[in-house]
């Protein structure tokens, strides 16, 4: 088969997607990555074939003076199931996101992505769900098309929430911008949007039972397997930690595009400086520079992937990335997530919450006090520990990705 696989040009949406394509290549397929032209270097890292099309998008630069955009009502897709949000509330969710977001990220590559899949006529796509590109470049060459997630299923509920109420609402009262948009840049190619180009054939969960959202697509469950790029296990990650060792990672996103952290690296070292714990705080070079004096029971580290660092710890702090949100499941690492509220990391902080096996805090509510009590929670009450572990073993129990292999096989052979 010919697989394309397409993303934002994010690294934490690329590495989710990394495990899979290896399988598909290490079983004998041929896959390419198509992706704008800055994201190159990224993709070649990971071993796979990077495919440089169109031009690089220009929402980095946008996104610094927007801090707030994390936070608004329109953006914050935990929120929008059926019963939780109105027409007008998805009405704007939409005309916000898809020009200032969509549009963003897929129209600098969209034309050269559809003119490389005509091309090189792929078998079977695996796109992000926000990657509106690749879903065109399945339609136009009749390409097997799959939703990978990197969230909970946020977009495809929202979307079907949407299409609901709209069927409610008088007919002068209907806009739909997502359709609109998909029309425009499908018509030349005789494409006219419909819910199966915006949702896929199939959608790719890695969430396991308990904090999966329902839904009434086709998925196909995935087992996450944790990838960071570049891994060392250091001489220090190869002897058992003589204290509870905790990890405090706020990835990358929030320094690098939006200007800073939205928590204080040192205002959570200083609330945990007199435990009796080691704290292992994984900064960039940018947040190493703004910590000042570092408690004793801290070391910081720059050079340290979570998936070697994690099983060691009993506890983790983190802004609710996806990356390391599924890498402390997999590790069955109880967590505390201080985030902001965009696309689903409410939902995905709350559901850890109510499994047991973490806490929720929006970076707002943030205090000394507070974080010192989360983390001797977690730390001190067993059945933390215990329910991560039960969501640890759900993750175990799903297909892995040389197990999805001849699924997909299957499902590009019967289409």
């Amino acid at each position: 088969m010919k697989v394309m696989f397409t993303c934002l040009p994010e690294k934490s949406h690329l590495y989710g997607q990394v495990p899979l394509a290896w399988a598909l290549k290490a079983a004998g397929h041929d896959v390419l990555m198509p992706n704008s032209p800055g994201f190159t270097d990224a993709i070649t890292r990971t071993g796979l074939v990077a495919a440089p099309v169109g031009g690089d998008n220009t929402l980095y630069s946008k996104l610094p003076a927007a801090r707030e955009y994390q936070d608004m009502e329109v953006t914050n897709w935990s929120r929008l199931a059926q019963g939780e949000a109105d027409w007008p509330t998805l009405r704007s969710c939409y005309e916000l996101s898809v020009p200032l977001g969509y549009a963003l990220y897929n129209d600098p590559v969209m034309e050269d992505m559809l003119a490389l899949a005509e091309s090189w006529q792929p078998d079977l796509v695996v796109r992000d769900p926000l990657s509106y590109a690749g879903a065109l470049a399945a339609r136009v060459t009749g390409a097997l098309h799959v939703r990978m997630l990197w969230s909970a299923d946020v977009y495809g509920r929202t979307r079907s929430n949407y299409v609901e109420l709209m069927r409610q609402v008088p007919e002068s009262e209907r806009v739909d911008p997502l359709s609109d948009w998909m029309n425009e840049w499908g018509r030349p190619y005789g494409v006219v949007c419909d819910e199966e180009l915006l949702q896929g054939q199939y959608t790719i969960d890695s969430l396991p039972p308990s904090l999966r959202l329902p839904s009434t697509l086709r998925q196909l469950p995935l087992r996450y397997q944790p990838y960071n790029g570049t891994t060392v296990v250091w001489d220090w990650l190869r002897e058992a930690p003589k204290r509870p060792r905790i990890c405090l990672s706020l990835g990358n996103m929030n320094t690098e595009a939006f200007g800073g952290d939205y928590v204080s690296i040192p205002t959570v070292l200083d609330a945990l400086s007199d435990l009796d714990i080691e704290v292992v705080a994984a900064v960039l070079p940018g947040q190493r520079a703004e910590l000042g004096p570092v408690p004793a029971n801290a070391r910081i580290v720059d050079d340290v992937a979570l998936d070697t660092l994690l099983p060691s710890c009993s506890a983790v702090i983190h802004h609710g990335g996806w990356g390391t949100f599924c890498t402390a499941m997999v590790h069955a690492v109880p967590q505390l997530v201080m985030s902001t509220y965009i696309a689903d990391q409410e939902l995905r902080g709350r559901s850890l919450e109510r499994e047991g096996a973490g806490f929720f805090v929006h970076h707002s509510e943030v205090n000394p006090a507070q974080v010192r009590a989360h983390v001797l929670r977690l730390l001190n009450d067993p059945q933390h520990a215990a329910s991560a572990r039960r969501v640890r073993d759900e993750v175990a129990a799903m297909p892995n990705a040389y197990e999805t292999v001849p699924v997909l096989e299957k499902l590009v052979a019967e289409r």
